[in-house]
């Protein structure tokens, strides 16, 4: 079965209420020639899509290693001739990772999960931004990555109280009591997604791609746009 991440398991399971989710590969260690974030906390990427302009902020103080490898793509030109090959009104759409003809184009090794850190520094899964797409390994992502085109709060990591054991607290319906932390810390269900940027202009192309016309295609049985949403380049402006 063809992997992608935030695939159809995630659309079921927002739909029952939010369930759970059922979410270790080798921990990103930057490689040489490794894309270096411009001077300052922040970098800024135009995406020129077929269907318009998307411009974003990334936040390289909060998510270091994930908007590095973001980058790495994007110097690679990893990007060009790539789709958006999930499309969901109400949730996100993901791109990044299929060309046209919705062959997975070649990736370099996962990263590290950065979500907490990055919910520490303030990033939530809320409108407009974008985060990392992955498999239900946390430490999984690679070049995908999508934009919530909703408040997306059951995406965000779950941050774990303070104590050793943990002494009780509930998730998604589920109570932990007296739980060691390093076992909470280590739960995949409670990792979430990394959150790395943010649309600063061009939401309203990302509207026009949330209501493209959707369907089967390729390897996928649904939420395909029925006319290829193409991102032509992905180019750092800053």
């Amino acid at each position: 079965m063809t992997k992608t991440p935030l695939f159809s398991k995630l659309r079921h399971r927002r739909l029952a209420t939010l369930a759970a989710l059922s979410l270790t590969l080798a921990w990103f260690l930057p490689l040489p020639g490794m894309a270096q974030t411009p001077a300052g906390n922040t970098a800024k990427v135009r995406i020129s899509t077929s269907m318009g302009v998307i411009e974003a902020e990334l936040y390289a103080d909060k998510a270091p290693k994930t908007v590095a490898n973001f980058l790495q793509y994007v110097n690679d030109k990893h990007y060009e001739g790539t789709i958006f090959h999930r499309v969901i009104a109400g949730f996100m759409v993901q791109g990044g990772g299929y060309d046209a003809q919705h062959k997975e184009k070649t990736t370099r090794p996962p990263i590290q999960h950065e979500g907490r850190q990055a919910l520490a520094g303030g990033l939530k899964n809320t409108t407009g931004t974008l985060a990392m797409a992955r498999t239900n390994d946390p430490q999984s992502a690679t070049s995908q990555f999508f934009i919530n085109v909703v408040d997306n709060a059951f995406l965000d990591p779950t941050p774990i109280p303070d104590g050793d054991p943990v002494a009780k607290f509930q998730y998604q319906g589920r109570v932990y009591e007296n739980v060691a932390r390093a076992q909470l810390l280590s739960a995949p269900q409670l990792f979430g997604y990394t959150v790395f940027g943010k649309v600063t202009s061009g939401m309203d192309v990302v509207q026009k791609i949330r209501t493209a016309p959707t369907g089967a295609g390729g390897p996928f049985p649904s939420d395909v746009p029925r006319t290829p949403v193409l991102i032509q380049s992905i180019t750092l402006l800053k």
